[in-house]
């Protein structure tokens, strides 16, 4: 029997790239998005569905009309999210409350509708698509850094709660994607940006050289091949990271006390300049 797998945010990037390799190899995915219009596809056994994360009848909707079509959600991915890029001194509520909102309570309410099937099912894998800034802070977006500490706290204390019904809960840690994450999914402050900030020369200096990163960063197949690895491997480890800068920051971060591992970033970022 085939599984049947759920992913968020699945238009465009990661979640695309790994809706497509997941059905190639028989799996049958729902590919949730706001925007389904932008998934254009008509691949056997892959259906786009609207999902809209913040909104609990959304969900609801989905999952239902899931469950009455194939009897199980098997796999759930929590791949929706978007990066905030402003100071803590210039952020309105709206956009604190909205990050937290699509990064952290988004992945909250899935997880709460899918899990009684998979608790039914007495089975279930979840992965909750991370970010190596999980680990790792950055100036400018201290927002995305906690949405994605959050979300690395969500899959520990899932790990536990979820032991006894057979359902795996990991994360993946990716570094910087080519993606369009830089040109649809970054949220700028104007505040922030404002020349007259006084935090322009922070910004002058960091938010080209993240914007450069993203855009030459590594393929989405890259995070696509890692998913499948995850849900077919029983033994996958907690999490994993995909990417050039997870694969270099992260062991990085383990081994270095705080302090030294602040001088490596603010020397590698140029933050001292």
């Amino acid at each position: 029997m085939s599984q049947v797998v759920l992913i968020t945010g699945a238009s465009s990037g990661i979640g695309k790239a790994s809706a497509l390799l997941l059905t190639e190899r028989g799996y049958i995915v729902y590919a949730g998005t706001r925007t389904p219009e932008k998934f254009d596809t008509d691949t056997k056994n892959l259906h786009v569905i609207q999902l809209d994360i913040t909104d609990n009848k959304s969900i609801q909707r989905a999952v239902i009309d899931i469950h009455k079509e194939q009897g199980r959600i098997d796999v759930l991915v929590n791949n929706a999210g978007y990066g905030l890029v402003s100071t803590v001194e210039d952020v309105s509520e709206e956009e604190m409350f909205n990050q937290f909102n699509v990064n952290v309570f988004g992945v909250f309410r899935v997880c709460k509708e899918v899990i009684p099937l998979m608790r039914e099912n007495n089975s279930g894998v979840i992965i909750n698509i991370s970010s190596f800034l999980g680990k790792i802070g950055l100036p400018l977006l201290t927002f995305y850094n906690a949405s994605k500490y959050a979300v690395e706290g969500i899959t520990d204390s899932l790990r536990y709660e979820l032991k006894d019904f057979n359902i795996r809960v990991h994360s993946i840690m990716p570094g910087f994607f080519s993606t369009n994450f830089a040109k649809d999914n970054l949220v700028t402050n104007a505040a922030t940006f404002d020349e007259a900030s006084p935090y322009a020369h922070l910004v002058s200096n960091l938010a080209p050289n993240i914007v450069e990163q993203i855009n030459k960063g590594n393929d989405a197949s890259e995070a696509a091949e890692l998913m499948l690895k995850i849900i077919e491997d029983e033994g996958a480890l907690a999490r994993e990271t995909v990417g050039d800068k997870a694969r270099q920051f992260i062991p990085m971060r383990r081994e270095l006390s705080d302090e030294d591992f602040e001088r490596r970033v603010r020397e590698y970022y140029r933050l001292n300049e």
